[in-house]
């Protein structure tokens, strides 16, 4: 039987976070919760599965396994959401309503920092523009879609850096992106772990480079190595694209 939205939640050692995301996301009607884990080593699984979520394994990559969510889902409507982000109270009824309008494709919420710093705020500020005026959001703001306007687009792109960014670009040649002013709150811990300029000034190296044409593993490598974190570590595990540039 299908369901309005399945809300599609990657993980990769994400115990620390992953708890109060599942919190926010409880208590809707007519929503299912997946969450595809790519090998955690902690209780990522463990508490996903304490609060009734539909979990499965795949080998790790946020875009593969944003795509094996999807594949399972059953509803109409798919919102991915990143392990480390909250989403609004009655994010159901705001989702439902944007894909409703007409020419609307897809859609994602204004993003929010969870840091009381005035230079996250800032971050934020920026992005919010750059979505509203590019239709261009990012996968910290919660992307969403119809299944079936997924299917089109042959979902994410597994590639080793920048799937959302692909993603939303293909979106694009279809309709509208609607970016709602309701906030999704992304944790902080990207910019606290190495520094606010410094990991701004990687995330557009990377934006540059995978606009210039330059591979996304070699991307990925350089963006591993500017943060100087592992291949299997960084972003506290899961693999992430640059992100609330």
């Amino acid at each position: 039987m299908s369901v309005a939205i399945s809300v599609i939640i990657p993980t990769l050692n994400e115990q620390w976070v992953l708890g109060a995301t599942l919190d926010r996301l409880q208590g809707q009607p007519d929503c299912e919760l997946i969450v595809v884990d790519g090998g955690s080593s902690d209780d990522s699984v463990a508490l996903a599965r304490k609060a009734g979520c539909r979990v499965i394994e795949c080998p790790r990559g946020r875009g593969r396994q944003m795509n094996a969510g999807a594949a399972i889902a059953s509803g109409r409507v798919l919102l991915f959401v990143h392990a480390d982000t909250l989403l609004p109270a009655g994010f159901r009824q705001f989702v439902l309503a944007a894909l409703s309008q007409p020419g609307v494709v897809g859609g994602a919420f204004s993003l929010a920092i969870d840091s009381p710093a005035l230079s996250l705020a800032a971050i934020a500020f920026f992005a919010n523009l750059r979505s509203r005026l590019l239709q261009l959001p990012y996968g910290d703001q919660a992307l969403f879609t119809s299944s079936r306007t997924f299917a089109t687009v042959g979902g994410f792109p597994e590639m080793a850096i920048m799937e959302d960014y692909v993603f939303v670009k293909r979106l694009q040649l279809l309709g509208k992106i609607l970016i709602l002013p309701d906030r999704a709150i992304t944790s902080a811990r990207r910019w606290e772990n190495i520094g606010v300029l410094r990991t701004t000034l990687i995330n557009q190296l990377i934006v540059c480079g995978h606009g210039l044409g330059v591979q996304p593993t070699t991307l990925a490598a350089w963006y591993r190595r500017l943060r100087g974190v592992g291949s299997s570590h960084a972003n506290g595990g899961q693999r992430s694209k640059p992100a609330g540039k």
